[in-house]
């Protein structure tokens, strides 16, 4: 059994509080007048200037070249402008606890990526028992047999954001590691990367006139600087001080703080189903972890390596 310093165990209750409350400050800022792009934009600027900051003051240099930059702008669209997008979309419609308990599958979608690409190989009985038993509980909690069940495009667009972050990590694992530049860097640079990317998209639906209140900027800049630019610089010095197995811990208690927010703040109602099926699916997710080997810390975030995160 894993001991935690005094600190590490401070720093693992701040990061899954301040990731887990994403869901949280994504719904807030879409009830009081901002748009799913917007909201994209906004947490995607304000958590690259908190990273280039960090660097800054680390003395961490940018990378150069078109290629690590070309590279790092598909990071940037898997891993952030695209679920950034799909999470605040499918809120529209889908209580922010779900969204939480959705995006635990995340790592299901990685085994089943690795097994396609050949990353997994021997995958022992109790993994796949958890892969199966995973995505049992997701099934669950979508209910397309109840009349009151999930199945919606938001709910799919919940579920095609922990697909794409799933996605994110394997290109992540395969073409920006060992690209030599310090960690805090890189990820500043892929946000700033994700800022233009998702920036191209606002004639397409982000430059409506809304109806915006102090609320939602409130939100959107709780969102973009602490639930996503520091959780970055959080997660890295808890993984620099425990080990990246220590860190993924705070991944499991993501969707219990999005489930215990969206309840007690926004008075939203999970149901006993829901609540049934994010337990099988965090389960599931953690048998897929029996055995396996933890794998060496991404060089470009940490959502990664928080596995059952995504975020």
């Amino acid at each position: 059994m894993t001991s935690y310093g005094r600190g590490a165990v401070v720093r693992m209750a701040v990061l899954a509080l301040l990731w887990g409350s994403g869901f949280f400050w994504i719904k807030l800022a879409l009830n009081n007048g901002l748009t799913p792009l917007q909201i994209t934009v906004t947490r995607s600027a304000l958590g690259a200037a908190v990273l280039l900051a960090l660097a800054g003051a680390a003395r961490q240099r940018l990378p150069r070249g078109r290629r690590v930059w070309g590279r790092l702008t598909v990071a940037a669209f898997f891993c952030n402008a695209l679920p950034f997008y799909l999470f605040s979309f499918g809120e529209q419609g889908v209580e922010s606890g779900v969204a939480g308990v959705l995006n635990a599958t995340t790592p299901l979608w990685s085994l089943l990526i690795g097994l396609a690409i050949g990353t997994e190989r021997g995958l022992r009985p109790v993994r796949l028992g958890g892969l199966l038993l995973g995505f049992a509980g997701t099934l669950l909690i979508f209910a397309p047999w109840h009349e009151t069940g999930l199945l919606s495009t938001g709910a799919l667009a919940l579920l095609g954001a922990a697909a794409s972050y799933a996605v994110a990590f394997a290109y992540m694992g395969r073409a920006l590691a060992g690209q030599g530049t310090a960690p805090i860097a890189l990820s500043a640079a892929q946000l700033v990367a994700a800022t233009g990317l998702s920036a191209l998209a606002l004639p397409a639906g982000g430059t409506a006139s809304v109806d915006l209140r102090l609320t939602a900027v409130f939100a959107v800049v709780v969102l973009g600087i602490f639930s996503t630019g520091f959780t970055f610089y959080l997660s890295y010095r808890l993984i620099a001080e425990e080990g990246a197995t220590s860190a993924a811990t705070v991944g499991y208690l993501l969707p219990v703080v999005s489930v215990a927010l969206g309840a007690l703040v926004l008075h939203e109602e999970i149901g006993p189903r829901v609540i049934a099926g994010m337990i099988i699916v965090l389960a599931g997710v953690a048998m897929t972890r029996l055995g396996q080997r933890p794998p060496s810390p991404p060089v470009t975030g940490p959502a990664a390596t928080l596995a059952p995160s995504g975020r």
